[in-house]
């Protein structure tokens, strides 16, 4: 239960690129409180100045976050509202926050959101992929065999995934989004909100070879979003083809182990349980 003595914790969206996005109610927030934790206070002090706003600001970054709760957690005590902002869009949302918002919640404090911008919801709005279900991963591993680690877990996802990337990496993530997933429909959206916000579609292939011809379009901050697996047979329909597709391979040779894998990584399923059902094919062919 909060305590409506105390101050709120605002958590304030802020633009991605257009400062026009920023919404009459979080001006008025940040305009109003006594603090802004900001994740770049020099950042978040030229967007104060745009407003013609002077508040007093406070760096809270992932290295200094758990620091920062005593410090803010005493101005809510006090009756004094902060807000808190990220570099740009939805605070948390790939950002600083999560530690804070999450004590000041066990506390007992009032948090508040104030929605806005967002990269992630604005590349979706706009990329023409399905949004009924979508998978956010934040931003994928930086090593290249992490990433395609991460990359093969995720196959099987039938929703569309979405991460951000840089753009010194948006190059080496499209070659293992390439290897790992094959040609899917890809949608890349680029500096969105900004001057040179664009779209860019098809396979990651073929988006690696238009930056490879226009060298601009892997510049800017990135949303990825890619087409989700195709969706597996209904478990009935799995079982017969899974039967059929152990009974070839036992018959040209492969042994009972083998044939599991080849079962449960095309059809999806316990590798034990196709081990089950090949060894006991094999045994029926044996008995005959």
């Amino acid at each position: 239960m909060s305590d409506t003595s105390s101050g709120s914790l605002y958590v304030v969206a802020t633009p991605i690129g257009n400062l026009d996005d920023l919404s009459p109610r979080a001006a008025r927030v940040l305009a109003e409180v006594a603090l802004v934790a900001a994740e770049d206070t020099r950042h978040s002090a030229r967007l104060l100045r745009h407003l013609g706003l002077h508040r007093p600001l406070l760096s809270l970054h992932e290295h200094n976050e758990a620091a920062r709760i005593e410090r803010i957690d005493a101005c809510l005590v006090a009756g004094e509202d902060v807000a808190l902002i990220s570099d740009a869009g939805t605070p948390l949302i790939s950002d600083p926050g999560f530690v804070l918002v999450r004590e000041l919640r066990a506390r007992g404090r009032r948090v508040v959101p104030v929605p806005g911008a967002c990269a992630l919801v604005a590349a979706l709005s706009a990329a023409g992929l399905p949004t009924d279900r979508f998978r956010f991963e934040g931003f994928l591993p930086a090593r290249s065999a992490a990433r395609r680690t991460r990359l093969e877990a995720l196959a099987d996802c039938e929703a569309t995934l979405v991460c951000y990337e840089s753009p010194h990496r948006i190059r080496d993530t499209l070659a293992d989004i390439a290897a790992t997933l094959g040609a899917r429909r890809l949608v890349l959206a680029r500096e969105l909100t900004k001057a040179f916000e664009t779209f860019l579609e098809g396979s990651a292939e073929v988006l690696l070879a238009r930056m490879a011809a226009d060298p601009d379009q892997a510049r800017g901050e990135f949303v990825i979003m890619v087409a989700g697996a195709e969706p597996r047979a209904a478990p009935a329909e799995a079982a017969v083809e899974g039967r059929a597709l152990l009974g070839a391979l036992l018959a040209e040779g492969v042994g009972v182990k083998q044939a599991a894998g080849v079962a449960a990584r095309l059809l999806g399923g316990a590798k034990k349980a196709w081990y089950a059902e090949a060894q006991a094919l094999k045994e029926a062919r044996e008995s005959h």
